[in-house]
């Protein structure tokens, strides 16, 4: 089709490129530090990739959800660690400027920062005792009202890419006992990060630090209301991780394609790639991971066509269907080759450590079949179109 030989468009596939050759040249860098080193943080913001979901209005790209999928699967394959730092300014912005969530004046104030000097943001909202923020409950991180603005004080956790980042929104407690959230410069007094990161099982270079907030000074348009939830911000997240998870399961198969091809052991005389099982295996894979890019991107669509609640269990299932093809084809691969999935020489052993991974964010798998399935029994037909 005419659509998909232009999609996506040439500045997006040049800007994802970049960010692709940046993860490329300095995955290793960050796995070894299990950090994002300072020189990797500027190597991210020189990629240009913090200005895709930017309107073009500010000069950004303006990448549509389903181009902001395409491109973190790109992203992915080149290294999960890196490709979720980046994938979380993307999540943050997109969904950002789709549902106007942040004030006008803030919006302009990130959005600009990003396409001018590549600024990373993410959103911060884990705590120890919260757990995932998604179950809901109100946060200890608390913003205490002073003369002229507030004060922020709390301990967050699992802030991908903690020590690369320029911006956090950090949701915080408010004194209505409501939750908002504070647009956090890092480079600001109070503001502390810790390494609790090292010995992670997956995602190693992501530097998923712990961070500290001592009366930080937050000036009052720095604040954000408690607002209502709005289906943008679930969509860019689950989008972010979709594409990807998917991403590390393309690079599972291309692995397990390399490797049958080059590996001759004495007794076969010939390459692997000749066995039925090894095929068996590369074909099984490639299927899986087709089915899920085809999901994504029909949700991806749904969602644009029509950005409200309604399309969301789709993407939801979209999510925990990559997630669980990236899974399967670590596993199908490193069964397929066999001892060498063991060694650090292959990519087999991280790339199965960190599609694992994907399993974990939110929505779970039980939570986005059961929306899946609850949309298709309980709206009317027509609400809930599955490819």
């Amino acid at each position: 089709m005419q659509e998909d030989a232009l999609w996506p468009r040439p500045d997006i596939q040049a800007l994802t490129a970049r960010a692709v050759q940046a993860i490329q040249i300095h995955a290793a860098a960050c796995e070894e530090a299990q950090d994002v080193t300072p020189q990797v943080a500027e190597a991210l913001r020189q990629s240009g990739y913090a200005a895709l979901c930017v309107p073009a209005a500010l000069g950004g790209a303006g990448a549509t959800l389903s181009e902001f999928g395409w491109a973190q699967e790109q992203l992915g394959a080149a290294g999960a660690s890196l490709a979720l730092v980046l994938a979380m300014t993307g999540q943050v912005l997109g969904s950002a400027f789709a549902a106007r969530s942040l004030p006008d004046a803030m919006l302009q104030k990130v959005g600009r920062a990003a396409v001018e000097r590549g600024a990373l943001i993410n959103a911060v909202a884990s705590e120890p005792q919260l757990g995932s923020p998604s179950r809901g409950g109100l946060p200890q991180t608390a913003l205490t009202p002073e003369a002229g603005g507030y004060r922020l004080s709390g301990h967050k956790t699992w802030s991908t890419g903690a020590r690369a980042l320029d911006y956090a929104l950090v949701a915080a407690r408010t004194p209505q006992d409501k939750v908002g959230r504070a647009l956090i410069e890092l480079s600001a007094p109070g503001v502390s990060i810790r390494t609790t990161w090292n010995g992670s099982l997956a995602l190693r270079g992501s530097g998923s630090q712990d961070m500290y907030f001592e009366r930080v000074r937050v000036g009052g348009d720095d604040v954000i209301a408690p607002q209502p939830p709005h289906p943008a911000h679930p969509a860019w997240f689950w989008t972010a991780l979709a594409g990807t998870y998917l991403g590390v399961g393309a690079a599972a198969l291309e692995a397990l394609i390399v490797y049958a091809r080059e590996r001759v052991p004495t007794a076969l005389g010939q390459p692997i790639a000749t066995l039925p099982r090894v095929r068996e295996a590369c074909g099984r894979i490639s299927a899986e991971l087709s089915a899920a890019r085809a999901l994504l991107r029909e949700a991806t669509r749904q969602f644009e066509a029509r950005p409200h609640e309604a399309a969301l269990p789709l993407l939801a299932a979209a999510k925990a269907t990559c997630t669980n093809a990236a899974v399967s084809a670590s596993d199908q691969a490193g069964r397929a080759v066999g001892g060498a999935a063991l060694s650090p020489e292959w990519p087999f052993e991280r790339l199965l450590r960190d599609a694992r991974a994907g399993l974990t964010h939110p929505p779970s798998d039980a939570e986005a079949f059961e929306r899946l399935g609850g949309a298709l029994l309980d709206e009317a037909p027509q609400e809930v179109r599955v490819p």
